[in-house]
């Protein structure tokens, strides 16, 4: 069992290295002229669209949390690291969700792993969303090469942090940018609340 899920972590750590210079390459040849769109995801610029599901099934999406600021969290049930960054996920979580913060686990385990993943969250007492993506979109989509990897997206959906390898809670960088988002108002909500009245 534990040399199939070993297998199966090599396989997709040599698919996302393989995406990641597919994407490279396309990103440098398509990007080349003046009208050339590059697939970026860069601090201060907005992040892609980007859907999943929960365990039970229901799609949600990053569009739904506009307004939050959201940490996404890629992760594997097979990465060791990951295992050892969920306490600290679920502390940021307690720490911050009363001002509007959110965490949100996006488990790449093989699809037919549902139960797996939910239990494995469960025993390790992450108390944030778990969504699922066994089909590991959100690594293409936010061009992650390795697990575990975090995004912060303010509440105007702009990418304020990055990271690749396991976070802490006293990670004075995610911190400080953490608060730094929550700080800042929401756009949409600002500009709807000065706007005149429609009659």
């Amino acid at each position: 069992m534990n040399a199939a899920r070993a297998r199966r972590g090599a396989w997709r750590v040599a698919r996302r290295v393989a995406v990641g210079l597919s994407l490279a390459a396309a990103a440098t040849a398509c990007g080349g002229g003046s009208d050339g769109a590059r697939m970026t995801v860069a601090v201060g610029a907005p992040v892609p669209a980007y859907s999943a599901q929960l365990t039970d099934g229901t799609p949600v999406s990053l569009a739904e949390q506009t307004g939050d600021v959201v940490l996404l969290n890629i992760w594997a049930t097979w990465c060791k690291p990951c295992r050892f960054e969920m306490p600290a996920l679920d502390s940021l979580q307690q720490r911050y969700g009363g001002d509007g913060f959110r965490v949100l686990g996006v488990s790449i385990d093989a699809d037919g792993d549902r139960a797996k993943v939910s239990e494995y969250a469960a025993a390790l007492g992450a108390r944030y969303a778990i969504w699922y993506d066994p089909d590991d979109r959100v690594s293409t989509t936010f061009l992650a090469l390795g697990v575990p990897a975090s995004y912060l997206i303010g509440r105007d959906g702009t990418l304020r942090w990055r990271h690749v390898g396991p976070v802490t809670a006293d990670d004075g960088g995610l911190n400080a940018a953490i608060k730094v988002a929550l700080a800042e108002a929401d756009s949409t909500s600002a500009a709807s609340a000065s706007a005149p009245p429609v009659r």
